[in-house]
């Protein structure tokens, strides 16, 4: 009779959790960039999201919310205010806005004619509807032509205006914190079309 006895030495157990480790910790890596990568991509598609919501707020001559003040039609329409700034907390703004006065921009300061409508002649209103936030690690790296970049809807059809004088197309660049050179962007042109790549 042979005294053979079958097992695994400790030496051949050290190399196989050895291996467990290592890929545990490529897979792990491989999936904190993938996820910060969606991010990137869930925040793309939600500011076209909102881009199209001013649009269409626009073309069906939304009147604002009651939030707002007091239901109003702004006659400059809607648009979304673009802004790099290294002193906010995020290292932007991006506003939903009213653009009651018609000029074509944001007024953080207040407009009057947005005021008049609600709250009687000789007081001011901000023109803000909504402050918009990308996901965390998520920020702006440019904007075409430059920051600050307003793109205004103006109903019935909606006409694009888009600040920056006979710019065609805006651009806006979003990146990762952590690694600018991942880039998605959102193209807005002046007949309407909202892309992203």
């Amino acid at each position: 009779m042979s005294n053979h006895q079958k097992g695994f030495t400790l030496l051949e157990l050290t190399v196989v959790a050895l291996i467990i480790g290592l890929l545990a910790a490529i897979v792990l890596a491989n999936y904190r960039g993938g996820e910060k990568q969606f991010a990137l991509l869930r925040s793309t598609h939600r500011l076209a999201q909102d881009l199209r919501q001013a649009e269409e707020m626009a073309i069906s001559s939304r009147k604002t919310l009651p939030e707002f003040g007091e239901e109003v039609f702004p006659q400059g329409g809607y648009g979304i205010y673009f802004e790099i700034d290294p002193a906010a907390p995020k290292g932007y703004h991006i506003i939903l806005f009213a653009d009651c006065d018609q000029e074509g921009d944001y007024d953080d300061w207040g407009s009057f004619t947005c005021a008049e409508t609600t709250s009687g002649p000789g007081n001011s209103r901000d023109e803000t509807i909504e402050a918009i936030t990308l996901e965390e690690g998520i920020e702006i790296k440019t904007l075409s032509p430059s920051s600050p970049l307003v793109i205004t809807f103006i109903p019935p059809d909606p006409t694009v205006t888009i600040s920056g004088g006979d710019e065609t197309v805006a651009a806006i660049t979003l990146c990762l914190k952590d690694d600018p050179t991942i880039t998605r962007i959102i193209t807005v042109n002046k007949a309407g079309l909202i892309d992203t790549h």
